[in-house]
Formats: C-alpha cells, sequence, structure tokens
C-alpha cells in the first residue's frame, strides 16, 4: 500500500476532515495512525506526532513543505464546505479568484482551485 502521510497531534481528526471532505474510508486506525482510501490505490495517513508544529503559511522560514490540491468547480461553495469541515481561512491569499488556501484541523495548508479541472 502506498500512502503519503502527515504529521499532527490528532490523527482522528484529521482522518475526519479529510474523510469527510475527500469521500474516502478509513482503511486501518491506531491510536497513533490512521490510514484512508480505496483497497488497491494510493491512500492518505495521519501520524501521531508529539510536539507537532504545523507549517506556517505564508512564512517562508517555517514553509508547507508539500500540500493537497483540490480541484473544484466553485470556489466559494467548496471554501464555505472545508470551512464547515473544521478548516480555516488564512488572511493571505495571493489569488483568491483562481485558488484559495486554506488550513486544515492541524494546520496544513491545503489548496481548492479551478484551473486544471
Amino acid at each position: 500500500m502506498l500512502s503519503v502521510d502527515f504529521d499532527c497531534l490528532d490523527p482522528a481528526e484529521q482522518a475526519r476532515f479529510y474523510g469527510a471532505a475527500l469521500d474516502l474510508p478509513v482503511l486501518y486506525r491506531s491510536d497513533d495512525y490512521v490510514l484512508l482510501g480505496r483497497a488497491g490505490a494510493p491512500g492518505l495517513g495521519f501520524v501521531r506526532q508529539e510536539g507537532f508544529r504545523p507549517p506556517a503559511w505564508p512564512d517562508p522560514t517555517h514553509s508547507k513543505q508539500a500540500h493537497l490540491e483540490l480541484g473544484v468547480d466553485d470556489l466559494d461553495a467548496a471554501q464555505e464546505r472545508m470551512l464547515a469541515l473544521g478548516a480555516a481561512l488564512p488572511a493571505f491569499q495571493p489569488q483568491p479568484d483562481v485558488w484559495r488556501v486554506l488550513l486544515d484541523p492541524a494546520g496544513h495548508p491545503f489548496c481548492l482551485a479551478t484551473h486544471g479541472i
């Protein structure tokens, strides 16, 4: 199984957020790790890291390092859905008419984008 794993303080909360956001079921769960995905496809994993410090957006001294980019048809509707699921909207938005930066419950930046879909 291939997965992209994100460090966080609360794997269950991260899995709840991304499971709802991306309609992915839990494939594996323990106190320190939750894996979302579908059989035979890469998954998203969330790993408990004590002392986790989230990336700072847009601070280049503690950058995002990696992020998910989610293609959407309607930026406003997708943003409202993510905020209702527990995302946060940072003040800095480089190109809000084309893509929006949000922060997941652990503080990882992710983007909603209309380009490329």
